[in-house]
């Protein structure tokens, strides 16, 4: 009788699967590639440990931060507190994002299975010896504290590298190609440090930055539309945004490359300033083409808007700031990049993909909500904190205790969804 029904199921499943689509083979086989890992759920898919992970890792490097910058405690640190500061976030927290997403994002693109259990125990672990040895930095070579630093990056770009060229994903070597200018602005970083340089105002920083705005540039471009449409369609609104990859945003993506570029080689030319005040305004208009108007019913979607917008302002602001430095503070306006498209477009990504990938409701809570808005307010704090020296301590403290409230809200409310199975 067991013979016949293992039998019987599998003729069954053999049934199911001949007409099934290849997107549904593929959410079958992938689920059943998640469901063979027998260790913590923890390890079940790429985005639960990087996401939860890089959610801690927002709030310890603050709360480090703090004091440090104080002068009440010292770290042996690789690098001086405000470079480490820099690093950390967007090498160290940003990487870990990056790697949630693309693991668990790649069997969407190519087809393949998803990287789990020890496998990306490994990465993981990368990221985490990568961390320690920033953090201690100051008894290890700094030859030793950089190859551990990118270990993680490189061996995620390989596998991804390999997944994309199994599945002849050819489109997607742009996203590969994002990732290794960021490994190639992380040892930038490192190099410019050792030199006895202010690695937080380098080449590397500056790449850093330019290569995560376009990676937001080029994969929030797909998303956001399309996410927006979903949404907008089940509302039954007949306004709906135009599709993603049109021939005006590929032009502001050129335009956008051309105008970081030249901020990462020249910094404060007057020609960098006016490259990034005509890439800001056609990122402006590449936003409005996107309906996000119509999207204040749902957090969830409309976030991604808020996080988006930070990248015209960003570029505006900043380019106005090299073209006007006594009006405007640059730092300032470079942090609306960092902490602004950085900040608030990871938290977008990580919430929703978390309840996605959980098989929530792709709803906002009250909880989710409210972390939106402290990220708003911390990154606003931030910038103008940068306009108003008299009041600046002031502004930097608020703005750091609202950037660690967001993240220990995410901890608390999707931690035990990322902890546990689906």
């Amino acid at each position: 009788m067991k013979l016949m029904a293992t039998l019987t199921r599998r003729s069954l499943n053999v049934h199911k699967a001949h007409h099934q689509t290849p997107k549904e083979r593929l959410m079958s086989t992938t689920m059943e590639q998640v469901r063979s890992w027998q260790g913590p759920a923890l390890f079940s898919y790429g985005f639960r440990p990087f996401f939860l992970a890089s959610a801690i890792w927002a709030v310890v490097i603050m709360l480090l931060w703090i004091p440090m910058v104080s002068g009440h405690i010292e770290l042996p640190i690789a690098f001086d507190p405000v470079s480490w500061h820099a690093h950390e976030f967007l090498f160290g927290y940003l990487n870990a994002v990056v790697a949630g997403f693309l693991l668990t994002a790649i069997p969407n693109w190519t087809g393949r299975m998803p990287i789990v259990g020890k496998p990306l125990i490994l990465l993981f672990s990368l990221w985490v010896i990568g961390r320690v040895a920033i953090l201690f930095g100051d008894y290890l070579p700094a030859g030793l504290v950089a190859m551990l630093d990118i270990s993680m990056p490189l061996m995620l770009a390989l596998a991804c590298l390999r997944e994309i060229m199994a599945g002849k994903n050819w489109r997607n070597l742009i996203v590969l190609a994002l990732m290794a200018l960021l490994i190639i602005a992380n040892l930038l970083f490192h190099w410019e440090a050792w030199s006895d340089g202010y690695a937080a105002n380098g080449y590397g920083m500056r790449l850093g930055i330019s290569t995560m705005v376009l990676m937001v540039g080029l994969i929030g471009g797909r998303i956001i539309p399309s996410f927006t449409r979903n949404w907008l369609v089940k509302q039954g609104s007949k306004d709906l945004p135009v599709g993603p990859m049109q021939k005006f945003d590929k032009l502001s993506l050129l335009i956008l490359l051309v105008g970081l570029l030249n901020w990462t080689g020249t910094e404060d030319h007057w020609l960098a300033g006016v490259a990034l005040v005509i890439a800001g305004g056609l990122h402006f208009a590449r936003l409005a083409r996107w309906k996000g108007q119509y999207t204040f019913k749902e957090p969830l979607v409309l976030v991604l808007h808020v996080a988006y917008l930070f990248v015209p302002t960003g570029l505006l602001l900043l380019g106005l700031a090299i073209l006007l430095p006594d009006q405007l503070d640059v730092t300032g306006s470079q942090h609306l990049l960092m902490a602004g498209v950085m900040g608030m477009m990871t938290l977008a990504v990580m919430t929703r993909a978390t309840l996605g990938h959980t098989g929530q409701d792709l709803k906002a809570s009250k909880g989710t909500t409210f972390l939106y808005c402290a990220m708003t307010l911390s990154i606003l704090l931030r910038f103008t904190a940068g306009q108003m020296p008299e009041m600046a301590t002031r502004l930097y403290d608020v703005s750091a205790l609202a950037w660690i409230l967001a993240f220990v809200v995410y901890v608390v409310t999707y931690g035990p969804l990322l902890v546990r199975r689906r």
